[in-house]
């Protein structure tokens, strides 16, 4: 179907079809370059044609620009946010500036790197007998000592009996 029906159909008018193509908001039209917009051959596309998969996205775009209040330039930047690594990282740096998103995950492995140094300060467990175990006593279980790699709920681990 032309441009105007497309746009009865969808409570729009042919002008905003035109401004959310331009936005990379439809589907690229088949057998063109989406970046050129040109077909195969060279020659610049003619008149859209929309289908009934072109309308069931135009109708999840307004559906998510009403539900979120959002322009659709909005709603462009957001998808070139999630399909452009470059773009998401300047954004995530933003948000971490600002406080909306939190720190980078560098701070589990410094907890890692403590949890290793904290391991290697223990003295190592014994086997009856005398022998070092493989770092861990079979039986300290049943003498009611905590797993060394237990964790309480805090994420921290505990630390040995008798220090």
């Amino acid at each position: 179907m032309r441009i105007t029906e497309a746009a009865q159909r969808l409570g729009t008018s042919p002008r905003m079809l035109r401004y959310r193509d331009m936005l990379g908001l439809l589907p690229p039209v088949r057998g063109t370059t989406p970046a050129t917009g040109r077909a195969p051959s060279g020659l610049p596309r003619g008149h859209r044609q929309f289908d009934d998969d072109d309308l069931a996205a135009v109708a999840h775009a307004l559906r998510i620009e009403r539900r979120y209040d959002v322009s659709p330039a909005s709603l462009a930047f957001g998808l070139k946010v999630l399909t452009e690594p470059g773009v998401r990282a300047e954004v995530a740096e933003l948000g971490r500036r600002v406080g909306r998103i939190g720190p980078r995950p560098a701070q589990a492995l410094e907890f890692e790197k403590e949890r290793a140094l904290r391991l290697l300060h223990l003295p190592p467990a014994r086997e009856p007998g005398g022998r070092e175990s493989g770092g861990r006593d079979p039986g300290a279980r049943d003498r009611g000592v905590q797993d060394r790699d237990a964790r309480d709920p805090g994420g921290r681990l505990p630390r040995p009996r008798g220090e």
